[in-house]
Parts: C-alpha cells; structure tokens; sequence
C-alpha cells in the first residue's frame, strides 16, 4: 500500500478498494475493507470500513462495526464501536455511534446521535419493527 495513505493501521486491513475504482451498488463484508477510490450505494458491514484520504463515497447509509473516514462522505453513518473523522474528512450526514473522534480542520454536517449504552445498540437489527 503506497505510503500517502491517510489510514496508519493498513495491516488490519484484508480488501482494498483502489484509487482507479469505481463501484455502485450494496457492498457486504465480514471483516475489514478500504476505499480509495469511488462508491455509491449502501455499506453493511460487520467489520471495519475506511475511507481513505481522496475517496468519494455517496450512500443512503453505512453501518459498520467502526468506520473510519479521511475522504469525503455523503450520507449517514452508524457504528457499533466507534467513528473517526480524520482532519482531511468531509462529511454531509448523520452519525449514530458509541464513541466519536473528530479531527481538527473536519468539515461535517449533520446530527450526532451518541448511544449510551453500546451492548444495547445493534446498527445490525432490523428497522420498522415493533414490539408486540
């Protein structure tokens, strides 16, 4: 992986989604990915997302185990562990976490949501369901 990489912690990381890359549709993963290039769709991942200094990412949602974010973002994120927006992130939407680190020089805008309780929290469940 080329040095330039606003994300230190590359060796955690199994796929790369590289600079030249395009991609548009629902992307699933188990364990980690890494954007670098352009994605445009939805995100549900049960294991850590980054999102690389100059990627451009436009989702209706992302929901992660955590998300980590030094390109630019369009649209809401949600995290089981955590959110960290780097100094070189732009993000225009919503954030549902346990735990967030914003960088100095972040442009965001949007609503934070900060879950109390982190075992409580499944960005996972199924949406619109009602208790009987």
């Amino acid at each position: 992986m080329p040095s330039k990489s606003a994300i230190k912690n590359g060796a955690d990381i199994t796929t790369v989604l590289g600079a030249t890359t395009s991609f548009s549709g629902t992307l699933k993963f188990d364990s980690s990915l890494m954007i670098r290039g352009n994605f445009e769709g939805d995100i549900d991942a049960k294991g850590a997302l980054y999102i690389d200094e100059g990627a451009t990412v436009n989702v209706g949602r992302i929901r992660a185990m955590s998300i980590v974010v030094a390109g630019s973002v369009r649209g809401d994120l949600e995290a089981l562990d955590k959110v960290e927006f780097r100094s070189s992130a732009q993000v225009r939407g919503n954030v549902k976490t346990a735990k967030l680190r914003i960088a100095d020089g972040v442009l965001f805008e949007g609503r934070c949501e900060m879950v109390k309780d982190g075992d409580a929290f499944d960005p996972f469940a199924a949406r619109g369901e009602s208790a009987s």
